[in-house]
């Protein structure tokens, strides 16, 4: 689909660098989730950096995912270069 995650890094201070296969790249702040329900255990850093993609979902082990809309909502675009610095770190 359109806004299936295809690569996912994460970055410092509870955040996500997302490429989806439609093409676009941003950054993702997790902090604001981190207080509710099953988001909790991402405040463990270690955790927070198990992040994978699930059926083109971002997605930790323990079931936790962040939503599709809510990511293409909130995620702030990179540009090209933005996206090749994300990727070397």
């Amino acid at each position: 689909m359109y806004w299936d995650v295809k690569f996912v890094k994460p970055l410092s201070d509870y955040r996500i660098y997302v490429e989806i296969e439609d093409g676009r790249k941003g950054i993702f702040d997790v902090k604001p989730y981190l207080h509710r329900g099953i988001l909790r255990e991402l405040q463990d850093v270690r955790y927070f950096g198990q992040v994978g993609i699930l059926f083109g979902a971002v997605t930790w082990p323990n079931n936790q995912d962040i939503e599709p809309e809510t990511l293409l909502a909130e995620m702030v675009p990179v540009d090209e270069t933005d996206s090749a610095t994300q990727k070397a770190t």
